[in-house]
C-alpha cells in the first residue's frame, strides 16, 4: 500500500484530511520531517489561515526544498485550499507575499463581486476544464465545499483543471503533471470530496 505523507508545519486541518484518507482506504503519516516527506508515495498540503503564516511556517519549519525536492521528483503532490495556494509566485493576501513560485501566478482577493459575502463560503459546483483522473466518477457541475476568501490566478489557463462561478469564474482546482491543487475542502465535501481523495490515492 501506498504512504501518504500530510505535511505538518503548524497549520491546517490535519486530522480532518488524515482521517478522508483513511476512510477510502489510505495509509497516512503527518510529519514534519523532510525525510519522511521525501520516502513518500504522495504528498499532501493542507491549509487553513493567512498566506503569510504558512510560507512563515514552511521556512521556520525547514519544508521549503523537500516540498520543490518531491515535486521534482514527478511524484504526486495534493494542495487543498491554503496549501494550493503555496503552489503560485505571489499571494496579495494582507500584504505582498513570495510563494514557492512552482505553479506561475497570483492569489487575489475577491473584490468587486456584488452583493455576495466574503469569505465564498459553502456548497458550490466546480466545471471541468479539462480531463483528469483527479476527477475520476465526478461529474461536471457537482457540489463541493468552499471556505476562503482568496483565490488563485494562474498565468496559464492549460494548468486549470475546473472553474467555480461566484460572481466571476475562478479558478477552484489546478493541474499540472504531477501537482494538483484544489480550493475546495475534499474532507468537508462529504461523497465528492472522499471520491477526490480516492482518486489521489489511486493515481
Amino acid at each position: 500500500m501506498q504512504l501518504i505523507a500530510i505535511i505538518d508545519y503548524g497549520m491546517g486541518n490535519l486530522k480532518s484530511v488524515s482521517k478522508a484518507i483513511e476512510t477510502v482506504g489510505g495509509k497516512v503519516t503527518i510529519t514534519s520531517n523532510p525525510d519522511s516527506i521525501l520516502n513518500a508515495d504522495k504528498v499532501i498540503l493542507p491549509g487553513v489561515g493567512a498566506f503569510r503564516d504558512c510560507i512563515h511556517n514552511l521556512k521556520k519549519f525547514n519544508l521549503v526544498e523537500p516540498v520543490k525536492e518531491f515535486i521534482k521528483s514527478g511524484k504526486y503532490f495534493l494542495g487543498i485550499c491554503l496549501g494550493m495556494h503555496m503552489l503560485f509566485d505571489i499571494s496579495y493576501e494582507f500584504g505582498e507575499y513570495k510563494g514557492l513560485g512552482i505553479i506561475k501566478g497570483s492569489v487575489k482577493k475577491f473584490e468587486n463581486i456584488g452583493n455576495l459575502p466574503i469569505p465564498h463560503m459553502g456548497w458550490n459546483v466546480v466545471e471541468k476544464k479539462k480531463s483528469s483522473n483527479l476527477l475520476h466518477n465526478i461529474k461536471n457541475k457537482d457540489f463541493f465545499y468552499f471556505a476562503h476568501s482568496f483565490y488563485v490566478s494562474p498565468d496559464n489557463s492549460s494548468d486549470i483543471l475546473t472553474t467555480t462561478d461566484y460572481g466571476f469564474n475562478f479558478t477552484s482546482s489546478i493541474n499540472r503533471e504531477n501537482i494538483f491543487g484544489v480550493q475546495f475542502h475534499p474532507e468537508k465535501s462529504q461523497k465528492n470530496g472522499l471520491q477526490v481523495l480516492k482518486n489521489f490515492m489511486e493515481l
